[in-house]
């Protein structure tokens, strides 16, 4: 079955409580998913720190990442992107609440 659809439908108006997280497409080793944020954060003190490497697109709106062991968060707006290798870790510090922050994240399996 062929799906389509549009990464900036959909969208909520005003802030939401939590994310939304839309697997777009998956397959052994791989997923898709767009992350919708309107305001939302790592919260203080939590990292991310993911088995597999994680792809990332803003498609619309800014978000900041602190990765550990920077100095200096990154400004990511739309069109930017960031590969973030198996076990880097990282936080949102910050993220556009409105208009939404669309995020197009492609996770896979790290390699070797």
């Amino acid at each position: 079955m062929r799906k389509t659809g549009n990464l900036l439908s959909d969208l909520p108006e005003g802030t939401a409580q939590d994310e939304i997280f839309d697997t777009l497409a998956m397959g052994p080793g791989m997923r898709i998913e767009r992350i919708v944020s309107t305001g939302q954060v790592t919260a203080e003190g939590e990292w991310y720190d993911q088995d597999d490497d994680e792809w990332v697109v803003v498609i619309a709106g800014a978000a900041r990442l602190k990765i550990e062991g920077e100095d200096d968060e990154r400004r990511l707006g739309a069109g930017d992107w960031i590969h973030l290798p198996a076990h880097c870790r990282h936080r949102v510090t910050w993220t556009q609440e409105s208009p939404p922050t669309v995020w197009l994240a492609v996770h896979y399996e790290a390699a070797g």
